[in-house]
């Protein structure tokens, strides 16, 4: 488990982090979300000792990283793909990290296996894509066989076979009972990959939840298909509902749920086609969570 724990880093005058809070549990992959400048990358500079809080503390396991013997048997960290000495073999870069914590070499083949990089582990990262290093980097993570996964951005660089490719990885490996932490900015994959979310902004948590509350939290009412939409109207604005009309007989029903809609086009007796929760995606649950929170906006002008 990653727990922190009112932590708050400063910059002199520059607040990066503000008394956060949060716990991060085993056995499910979750995700780091918030603007840029929200404070994601410090926070996680912090967890892993690379930086040292002004006030509170962050854990792994009920102790602070830079307590661990062994690090990378216990945590595994990828943030920033392009740390690999470009004149080292990919061989050669995971064999000295093995060596620094005690991992038998024999790790080093088999998360070069996992991440697909066997093929070319004797050649010298320098001529790696941006992908490759992604890859390699997580091969640095998985290297301990660790129980917690740190990752920034991880999907950066890798093409869509890539991304599906990492989605799947770390799913089963949270499946495994793993500890999984990703710090993502692309909506879309967070919202297939991950099982809870924490979104911070300006340092402070705005949202410990799951993928599915946040995206009902911000329900666009129910859709609805009816031939006698008008029928339909006149009776679910009886009962209290907001409608509203859209092309195709489709209508737009605020204040009621879809078995309150079910019943009240029964008992009126009116054929519903379609009937349906408009849920936001988490793109849009996540621009309307964060809009106070964006630090960097472009004028009007300039939209």
């Amino acid at each position: 488990m990653i727990e922190v724990e009112h932590l708050t880093k400063r910059y002199g005058r520059v607040v990066a982090v503000d008394g956060l809070s949060f716990r991060v549990r085993p056995g499910a992959v979750t995700g780091f979300l918030g603007p840029n400048g929200a404070g994601k990358s410090t926070t996680l500079r912090l967890v892993l000792g690379l930086d040292t809080p002004t006030a509170g503390a962050a854990r792994v396991n009920g102790r602070a990283y830079v307590d661990m013997p062994r690090p990378m048997r216990e945590v595994g960290a990828l943030l920033d793909a392009n740390t690999a000495h470009g004149g080292r073999t990919a061989v050669d870069h995971l064999r000295w990290l093995a060596r620094t914590n005690a991992v038998d070499r024999r790790r080093v083949d088999a998360v070069l296996e996992q991440v697909g990089l066997a093929a070319v582990g004797r050649k010298r990262v320098a001529g790696f894509s941006l992908g490759m290093r992604q890859r390699l980097g997580l091969a640095a993570a998985l290297l301990g066989d660790p129980g917690v996964l740190i990752l920034d951005e991880p999907i950066n660089g890798l093409d869509p076979d890539g991304i599906r490719w990492f989605r799947e990885r770390v799913r089963a490996l949270a499946g495994e009972g793993r500890t999984v932490f990703v710090s993502s900015h692309v909506m879309s994959e967070m919202e297939l990959t991950a099982d809870r979310l924490i979104v911070i902004g300006a340092g402070r948590l705005i949202a410990d939840t799951s993928v599915r509350e946040l995206t009902d939290r911000f329900a666009r009412g129910v859709l609805v298909r009816s031939p006698r939409a008008t029928e339909l109207t006149t009776a679910l604005t009886s009962a209290g509902a907001r409608v509203a009309a859209e092309p195709d007989d489709r209508l737009v029903v605020h204040g009621i749920e879809p078995r309150g809609i079910g019943d009240l086009a029964a008992a009126h007796g009116i054929a519903i086609w379609e009937i349906r929760a408009r849920t936001a995606s988490l793109e849009e649950a996540y621009v309307e969570l964060t809009a106070d929170s964006v630090a960097y906006r472009p004028t009007e002008a300039a939209r």
